[in-house]
This record gives C-alpha cells, sequence and structure tokens, in this order.
C-alpha cells in the first residue's frame, strides 16, 4: 500500500491511501518541533512503524511513502528548503526515511497536497480551476489550473500565506512583516485576541483559558464567540476582515472556480462563512459583474485526510514527471548519437 504523511505544526498525520483516493487506515501523533529536526523526523517514520504495526499482516512494506511539508522543498533531491514554522530547513526527509525503508519516497508542499486531496476527491472534485487555503498554525495554499497543480519554477507557487496585506504589520516567520499568515492563521487569530483582551477584561476567555492568555487557542475563541462573548466577537470580526482581504486578492489575481477554506479554523464555518462571503463580495473587483460567472467559497470537505490523500497523488504526479523527463533524456542523447553518426 502507498502511504500518505501530513506533517503540520502541531500534529504528524498518516494513513494507507488507495488507488482511487479512500483512506484505509490512519493514525496521527504531536508534532515534536521543539526536540529539533530530528524529532519532527524521528516522528515520520514512527507513524509509518504505527500503520504498519497495526495491518493484520504485520509485515507489510509500503509501495511508496508521500510527505507534505509545511514549506517550500525540492522535489528532486528530497531537501527541505524553507520551513519558517518548523526547525527542518536544509534537512533532507527523504533520505532519512530511506534509512529504515527502501521505497520510493517523494516530498511535496503540504497545502499543494491538500489541494491536490481536495481536487480528486473532495469540494473542489471536478473543477478545472480551484484555490485551497489551509487555516492552521499558518496558512497554506495550493493552485489547481486546468486540473492540474500549478507548483512553479521551483515548487514555491502557492505560498499565498505570506502575501503582505498589512505593510510593515506584524513579524512573520518567514522574515517579512504583515503577511497574511500573521493574521488570517489560529496564531493570528490568537495575537489578535490577545490585542483585545487583558487579565482583567472579564472575557469568558479568561476561564477557557484557567486565566493564562498563553494558552488561548482558535477552538476556545470560536467556543467564547458562539457564547455571546464581546471580546471574542470583536477579535473574530477583526479576524474575518484579515482573513476577507486575502481571499479578495486571491480572487482579483485568479479568479478561480473554487476556493475552498480548510484547515482546522475550517471548524468554524458556522461562524466565519456567512460575513466572511459578505465582506469578499463586497470588495472583489467583480462585484458589479452580476450576471457574470463567480467564484464560490466553500468549506473543504476532506479535513486532515486532504493532505494524506494528495501526498500520496503527489508522488504519482512527482513520479510521472520524473519519468517524462527521464524519457525526453533518452530521446536527446538518441538524437544526438544519430547526429554524430551522420556526421
Amino acid at each position: 500500500m502507498k502511504i500518505g504523511i501530513d506533517l503540520g505544526g502541531t500534529h504528524t498525520a498518516a494513513a494507507f491511501v488507495s488507488g482511487d483516493g479512500k483512506i484505509i487506515d490512519r493514525v496521527s501523533i504531536p508534532t515534536n518541533s521543539s526536540g529539533g529536526s530530528r524529532a519532527v523526523t524521528n516522528g515520520l517514520l514512527r507513524v509509518c512503524d504505527m500503520l504498519i504495526m497495526g495491518t493484520a499482516a504485520k509485515e507489510t512494506v509500503p509501495l511508496s511513502i508521500g510527505v507534505g511539508i509545511p514549506g517550500t522543498v525540492n522535489a528532486e533531491t528530497g531537501e527541505i528548503v524553507f520551513t519558517p514554522n518548523l526547525p527542518l530547513s536544509g534537512v533532507n526527509v527523504v533520505r532519512a526515511i530511506k534509512k529504515k525503508y527502501e521505497c520510493p519516497i517523494y516530498i511535496g508542499n503540504d497545502a499543494n497536497c491538500a489541494a491536490l486531496g481536495e481536487s480528486i476527491v473532495g469540494s473542489a472534485k471536478g473543477a478545472k480551476s480551484a484555490i485551497l487555503v489551509t487555516l492552521g498554525s499558518g496558512v497554506g495554499g495550493g493552485i489547481i489550473y486546468n486540473g492540474h497543480l500549478h507548483s512553479g519554477i521551483s515548487g514555491a507557487a502557492g505560498e499565498i500565506g505570506h502575501m503582505v496585506i498589512i505593510a510593515g504589520g506584524r513579524e512573520c516567520g518567514c522574515g517579512r512583516r504583515g503577511c497574511w499568515e500573521v493574521y488570517a492563521s489560529a496564531t493570528g487569530l490568537v495575537r489578535t485576541v490577545n490585542e483585545f483582551i487583558g487579565p482583567h477584561s472579564g472575557s469568558m476567555l479568561l476561564d477557557l483559558c484557567g486565566g493564562s492568555l498563553e494558552k488561548i487557542n482558535g477552538r476556545m475563541v470560536f467556543d467564547a464567540h458562539r457564547a455571546g462573548d464581546s471580546a471574542a466577537r470583536l477579535a473574530v470580526e477583526v479576524y474575518i476582515e484579515h482573513l476577507a482581504a486575502g481571499l479578495v486578492n486571491i480572487i482579483n489575481i485568479f479568479e478561480p472556480e473554487i476556493v475552498c477554506i480548510g484547515g482546522g479554523l475550517a471548524n468554524a464555518w458556522d461562524c466565519i462563512s456567512e460575513p466572511l462571503i459578505a465582506a469578499v463580495d463586497a470588495e472583489k473587483f467583480t462585484r458589479f459583474s452580476v450576471d457574470a460567472p463567480a467564484t464560490r467559497i466553500v468549506q473543504a470537505e476532506l479535513g486532515n485526510d486532504a493532505g494524506v490523500i494528495g501526498a500520496v497523488r503527489e508522488i504519482q504526479q512527482t513520479a510521472a514527471a520524473k519519468e517524462q523527463r527521464a524519457r525526453f533524456a533518452i530521446s536527446l542523447h538518441a538524437r544526438a548519437n544519430v547526429f554524430a553518426v551522420r556526421r
């Protein structure tokens, strides 16, 4: 079977995935980012071990392994170029995994993998153009164009979380200031909350976090929002403004058929969808084109499964691309030999 792995900032998920994109078995463990690169790569090996040991045969060897990485990767060499939120920059993940598993191993950007998953069996199935936005500890993106993943000349396309929406704003892990990620991610939401509440504000959030503001998370914020807490409501309103600003930019640039919103914060769709869509509709460039087709903003359907399903499809696409390049190189070599003989 093929293993797909979705490496996240808080959890590492893995699954056996069938050829038609169905999950056969899955596991998930916390990502030990504080332990450094070795701890994170050991986590990748651990989820593979857990999957394999969980099968009936206890001896299953994966046919291939695909890993979605939250950052820029070099799919050719297996090296991670840059991960702003994990200590993996410069680490060759493929080489590390191959020390234990002698099978084809491929890596890709995690949001690209999730976009592939949604386009295969999820909310973007059948769409020729779609953008997936993942709202987790960071903000990721995947671009589907003409039914295929667009990854750019170096594989770094789709880093939509690092477009600036507020010049000179909050510092981002990428080194810039004002990136969409530091406002529209779960981390960004918590930072916004902390700007609106203090230790004596009387907000319900203080009870939910036990009085320790550093323990606030996105789920707490939306739980307090649903309960009518004024500080949480204000923070969510500001958060939606920031989220809408980035979505308008994306729609104005790409105008895809669908924008899928995934990641952990998408679980609060009941809180954000209506005001978010209204805010985007009020700002997008095509707001006056009443009769023209419009981009739909929808909640991603696959949840955490999108990344592992797409990681397996990334394997197939990467392998096909390598095979195509190899055939092209052989063809060029053969033509060169024929030309040399003729001379």
